[in-house]
């Protein structure tokens, strides 16, 4: 028995799955040594175990700091948590790391104290040991963490006693740091940061300046740093991919469709070009389609340093200045881009499309094209509407007739998500932030994707192949009766004993005729559902309507893609000859990419939503810098959500979440009703709930956290446009003053029990 692990282990070097279960059932974060000596491993040994773990941090088993590998979608075994709450005298925690969509809330766990460790406090960090129970979560905490500054990145300040602090540039970190070696960073200057002691209070020091913070693309390289996203390349990844640019393409193992017209439609500044589309009518009221796609497996073979890299970083991730891709520029921007006039290989899926929209066959082949053009969305929408599209346009707006027909009878989830889009000039100054816009050509493109993406699982699906699901699972019952209670508290009701079905949501939102009141319907819709993800066990996809779904046409930029293209070389023979270069044999499955598939489809999906989050707080930086020259303007909001300690507003056509604290709204004190999300003044009965319109005059707007605050120009309640019809608020009872918990500020940073905390305003 060890210290790191109360079971005897085996002797000798352990397997994969031996070393999961030592470090996930390890009282203290278990690394090489540990493990070793757990095993009692020596000499050459130790070297192979090293090799061992290398591999599974690579195959992302592990994260290869020590810390155990973990399934997303639920509470890892062992993990970090944070204290975000007392309730009832009992501490409640979040996963630290937790990084679904936006509206999804982080799982809360009640925290088991003991005498080791009692008295947990708001703000503190632990490991913990957890498991699920009848009654939900519950975690045992290992031992405390020191406090940390998220990312140790910040900017340097200085204060009237001569002292260095890093400010944080994370809108969820409210404290500076002291800095104890300034090194050569300038006061203002963005700088990254590492802890010179193990204590929460312990001083850091500067080990890398960044420069200006406000600089053009100084936003990218914040979130960049902030979420640990890998954007340098290796030299031996840089050298392979060279000398992959040499592999030979030609027609003697490829299909030849050099003279079809296949185009590209993609954004006017799109640098990668996955995919490309042709149609052209087959005679029997259907069309005859080929959505060719990148052949990037070709290139980016199993087990080389190219792999490797690809799989570390799972995806691309796009942010307004730059993207961060996953593979070198050299391929993912040349030679496996699909561009108009040039040899290029591609994976091609042909289909038919029937009088009804439904695809009859398809097949999958290796071939060689040359797109007849690469266009720009706002260009072909714009050749349609003229009415002087040439043939090969006219062909594709016929063919996604038929394929949206197909779609209206499927009726997939239909919600209005507007897209923020930042627009940068020469030297990366913005020149406008706006809603993108939606085309028909943009549907057209989708489409197709849908229809290549449905054949690829089918086709592996034929074979009895591996294939990589993209799964978006039914509400659970416990956001579908989360669901219901939010729609009673707005006077609707939702019956929990149908089937449910994205038709289902879709009628109800088409019932509601009052705009505000449909966005809040649409916001409570999206709440409900399920975070979508990678896994090599089919569950379907709600939210298209469909019973297989993988991803296949965006493999420059998707490593779940690129599994799905080697699935389809090994299922229908498409192997390419041995190359003369020195780049790994085969562009198929390798045997750790089946015995690992669904590792790695966790790992990539966790790197998914790491570019989600990035994505998301680059944008947010941006609309603060924007508005950072409009503080004490008044702006049509509104409210996004709604806590004890304040709401959230948004800004109509711009977006920009901000808070507005209850501590600004008067003297009157305000019940939290969580139920009906929304908060009641005492004696005026003034409401402010999710759904509200409102004029806010935007108080702060901090362009390094992306942080914004509003506040009510007139606190009396008046100019607030309720959403819909609400029903009649309900008399509440509320606790004496000293009966049960204090009145609390919304500095204090307390959240109550729901319904009977009472939040004080402003002092007199």
């Amino acid at each position: 028995m060890t210290k790191q692990n109360k079971h005897r282990q085996p002797k000798g070097l352990p397997n994969k799955e031996q070393i999961l279960e030592f470090i996930q059932t390890s009282d203290t974060p278990a690394g090489k040594r540990e493990i070793a000596k757990a095993f009692g491993l020596k000499g050459q040994e130790k070297i192979a175990l090293k090799k061992r773990l290398k591999d599974m941090a690579e195959e992302g088993l592990i994260d290869g700091k020590r810390t155990a590998y973990h399934r997303m979608g639920g509470v890892p075994k062992v993990t970090v948590l944070k204290i975000v709450a007392i309730e009832d005298g009992e501490p409640v925690a979040e996963p630290e790391n937790w990084s679904p969509d936006t509206k999804e809330k982080p799982p809360r766990l009640m925290v088991k104290e003991s005498k080791k460790m009692a008295a947990l406090k708001r703000g503190d960090r632990i490991l913990a040991r957890n498991e699920e129970t009848e009654r939900g979560w519950r975690a045992t905490p290992i031992k405390k963490l020191p406090a940390r500054t998220e990312g140790l990145m910040g900017v340097v300040e200085k204060d009237g006693s001569g002292n260095y602090w890093l400010a944080p540039v994370d809108k969820r970190v409210r404290d500076s740091a002291p800095i104890g070696d300034v090194g050569e960073a300038a006061v203002g200057e963005l700088v990254l940061a590492e802890r010179m002691g193990k204590s929460a209070r312990s001083k850091v020091k500067v080990v890398e300046v960044i420069g200006d913070p406000l600089a053009p693309k100084a936003f990218s390289l914040i979130a960049i740093a902030k979420h640990g996203i890998p954007h340098v390349f290796p030299q031996e990844t840089i050298a392979e991919a060279e000398r992959a640019v040499d592999l030979p393409l030609s027609s003697d193992h490829r299909e030849d469709l050099r003279d079809v017209p296949i185009v590209a439609i993609d954004p006017a500044d799109a640098r990668d070009h996955d995919d490309a589309i042709w149609a052209e009518p087959d005679g029997k009221g259907g069309y005859r389609a080929i959505i060719a796609i990148a052949d990037v497996s070709y290139y980016v073979r199993p087990g080389g340093a190219l792999d490797r890299e690809a799989r570390k970083r799972g995806n691309s991730v796009y942010f307004p200045d730059r993207v961060v891709p996953m593979l070198p520029e050299v391929l993912s921007a040349d030679v496996c881009s699909l561009k108009e006039d040039v040899d290029r290989a591609a994976m091609a899926c042909h289909i038919r499309i029937d009088a009804e929209g439904r695809i009859s066959d398809w097949r999958f082949t290796r071939a060689i094209v040359r797109l007849a053009r690469n266009i720009a969305y706002e260009d072909a929408q714009a050749a349609i509407d003229a009415g002087e599209a040439p043939e090969y346009l006219q062909n594709l707006w016929g063919a996604w007739k038929l394929l949206f027909k197909a779609r209206q009878a499927r009726d997939p989830l239909d919600l209005e998500l507007p897209e923020r889009q930042v627009r940068l000039n020469d030297e990366g100054v913005i020149e406008e932030i706006a809603i993108r816009e939606r085309l028909d050509a943009h549907r057209v493109v989708e489409d197709f994707m849908i229809a290549a993406n449905v054949a690829a699982a089918k086709a592996l699906e034929a074979k009895a192949a591996p294939v990589v699901y993209r799964i978006h699972e039914t509400p659970s019952r416990e956001k579908l009766m989360a669901f219901k209670e939010y729609l009673a508290s707005q006077g609707r009701k939702f019956a929990l004993g149908q089937v449910i079905t994205p038709g289902l949501f879709n009628r109800m939102l088409k019932d509601v005729s009052d705009p505000a009141e449909k966005a809040l319907i649409m916001e409570a819709v999206l709440r409900s559902q399920t975070q979508a993800y990678y896994g090599p066990a089919n569950a379907g996809h709600f939210g298209l309507s469909l019973g297989s779904y993988a991803h296949f046409t965006s493999p420059i930029r998707r490593y779940a893609d690129l599994l799905v293209h080697r699935a389809l070389v090994d299922a229908y023979k498409l192997e390419q000859p041995k190359p003369k270069i020195d780049l790994p044999d085969g562009t198929g499955l390798s045997d750790r990419d089946r015995d690992a598939l669904h590792q790695i489809t966790d790992a990539i999906s966790q790197t998914e939503r790491r570019a989600m989050e990035a994505e998301r707080d680059t944008i947010d930086r941006y609309v603060a810098a924007w508005l950072s020259g409009r503080v004490g303007e008044t702006f049509d909001t509104r409210i996004t959500g709604v806590q004890g300690f304040g709401f959230f507003a948004t800004i109509d056509k711009l977006g920009g979440d901000g808070l507005v604290p209850v501590s600004t709204l008067g003297r009157e004190y305000f019940t939290y009703d969580e139920k009906a999300q929304k908060l009641v003044g005492e004696k005026t009965g003034t409401e402010y709930a999710t759904g509200d319109r409102l004029k806010l005059k935007l108080a702060e707007a901090n362009a390094l956290t992306g942080a914004l605050k509003f506040e009510v120009p007139d606190s009396d309640g008046k100019g607030i446009e309720p959403r819909g019809n609400r029903p009649a608020p309900k008399k509440r009872t509320h606790q004496k003053k000293g009966a049960g918990a204090p009145r609390q500020t919304h500095d204090q940073g307390k959240r109550g029990r729901p319904g009977n905390i009472r939040h004080q305003g402003r002092r007199k």
